[in-house]
C-alpha cells in the first residue's frame, strides 16, 4: 500500500492532468477531507457542483450527493469513488410511495430533502437542505406540505413554521440512533459545554440542544461562540474540522460508538486514485428524470439565494 503522502500527490497530480474537481462531504475520512478542493455540507456543494468550471467533479459523499452533482451539471462527468457508499435513507422512500401520498394530499407541495434518490427529487415539487428546510417551507403557498423523506427533521421543521408538515417516516440511522439519555449523560460529563445537534436528530434529542444547526452551521457556530466546550449531535467526521479549526475548544460526541456512518466512511484515497485513473464509476441521471430534478433544486437554491447564509 502506497504512503499517505504519495498517495496525496499522485491525486493531485491525476486531478490536474484530467480537470477535476474534488468535492467532500463534512463527515468523510480525514485524509478524503484533506484531498478535497471543497468542503461542506449538502447546499455547499451543491452550488459548487453547479458553478465550478472543472470538467470532471469527483464526489467524495454518498450517491445521492453524486447524482445531485450530475442532474446540476448534465455536461460534466461525475464520479464516485465507491458506488456501494448510498444512503439508508433515501431508500425509505420511493417513487411509488411518493404518487400515493400525492394522491392522498392533492392541495399539498412536496418538500424534498436533498438525502433522496433523483427519481424522487423529479417527483417533488422544490428541494430543500437541513440548512434551509424551514426557509423552503415557508416560500410556498398553501397551508400543508408533505416532506419526504425524514420524519425527524420533518418533525424540526413543523415547530419551525404555521404550516402543517406531513412527514414521511424515514429517518438517518446514525442520528437516529442518538438518544436523549446520551445528550444528558454528555451534558453531565461536562455541564460547560454547549450542545449543538443536526436536526436529522429525534425531537427529545433536539429538544435538549442549545442549537439545532447543518454540519456547515456548526462550524460557524464554533468559530463565533464564546463557548470553549462543544457536545456535538451529528457524525463523527465533522469533529476533524471543528478541532482543526478551532483548537483551542472541545469537542464530544454525544455517543461516541453510535455517531459514526459507516458509507460515509466507504471512500478512501486509493479509491479516489483509482478513479481518476480510470474516470469510474461514473454517475449519471436519465435526462427526462434530470430535467424535473434540476427543477425542484434550482427552486431552492433560489430560495437560499434569498435567504442568507
Amino acid at each position: 500500500m502506497p504512503e499517505l503522502n504519495e498517495l496525496q500527490q499522485e491525486l493531485r497530480r491525476l486531478a490536474a492532468e484530467r480537470d477535476v474537481v474534488i468535492l467532500a462531504h463534512n463527515y468523510q475520512r480525514p485524509e478524503v477531507q484533506d484531498a478535497a478542493d471543497y468542503r461542506g455540507d449538502s447546499l455547499e456543494l451543491s452550488r459548487i457542483a453547479q458553478k465550478d468550471a472543472h470538467s470532471v467533479i469527483l464526489f467524495c459523499g454518498v450517491h445521492f450527493m453524486a447524482e445531485t452533482a450530475s442532474i446540476l451539471s448534465p455536461r460534466k462527468t461525475v464520479l464516485m469513488p465507491d458506488k456501494r457508499a448510498g444512503c439508508p435513507m433515501a431508500n425509505m422512500i420511493t417513487v411509488d410511495d411518493l404518487r400515493v401520498w400525492k394522491e392522498k394530499y392533492p392541495d399539498a407541495a412536496v418538500v424534498c430533502y436533498v438525502n433522496s434518490s433523483a427519481a424522487v427529487k423529479a417527483e417533488s415539487d422544490i428541494c430543500c437542505t437541513s440548512r434551509n428546510a424551514v426557509q423552503v417551507v415557508d416560500s410556498l403557498p398553501g397551508d400543508t406540505v408533505i416532506f419526504v423523506p425524514d420524519r425527524n427533521l420533518g418533525d424540526f421543521v413543523g415547530r419551525s413554521t404555521k404550516k402543517r408538515v406531513i412527514a414521511w417516516d424515514g429517518y438517518c440511522a446514525t442520528h437516529d440512533r442518538i438518544t436523549a439519555a446520551d445528550v444528558r449523560r454528555a451534558k453531565e460529563q461536562h455541564p460547560e459545554a454547549l450542545v449543538m445537534v443536526h436536526p436529522e436528530c429525534r425531537p427529545e434529542v433536539v429538544d435538549l440542544a442549545d442549537e439545532v444547526l447543518s454540519t456547515a452551521g456548526m462550524l460557524r457556530l464554533a468559530g463565533t461562540s464564546k463557548a470553549r466546550e462543544f457536545i456535538v449531535g451529528t457524525e463523527r467526521g465533522i469533529l476533524y474540522q471543528l478541532t482543526n479549526k478551532n483548537p483551542d475548544k472541545r469537542f464530544y460526541l454525544a455517543n461516541d460508538v453510535k455517531q459514526y456512518c459507516p458509507n460515509m466512511k466507504k471512500t478512501t484515497l486509493p479509491k479516489l486514485v483509482w478513479a481518476l485513473e480510470r474516470l469510474q464509476p461514473r454517475i449519471t441521471v436519465s435526462e427526462d428524470i434530470r430535467v424535473r430534478a434540476a427543477e425542484a433544486l434550482q427552486k431552492m437554491l433560489a430560495v437560499s439565494r434569498r435567504v442568507p447564509g
